[in-house]
């Protein structure tokens, strides 16, 4: 698995967390969906996504979109 395959699945586990969350414990866990959305959005502008950083540090090999 590379960075950029292991920073999406690392976000869709998020989001689906945040959403099961929301719905079985309380609507403010939709929060944690809301700040993967914007995260992602703010990471296809700028780069920078500290998840990559993260998995970059564990030795992963670099994709294409993250280096």
């Amino acid at each position: 698995m590379n960075l950029d395959r292991a920073v999406l699945a690392f976000a869709g586990l998020v989001v689906l967390a945040g959403l099961a969350l929301g719905y079985w414990v309380s609507p403010w866990w939709y929060l944690l969906a809301a700040f993967a959305g914007l995260n992602m959005l703010q990471a296809a502008f700028t780069g920078f996504c500290p998840a990559a950083m993260i998995f970059k540090r564990l030795g992963l090999r670099p994709g294409t979109a993250f280096q």
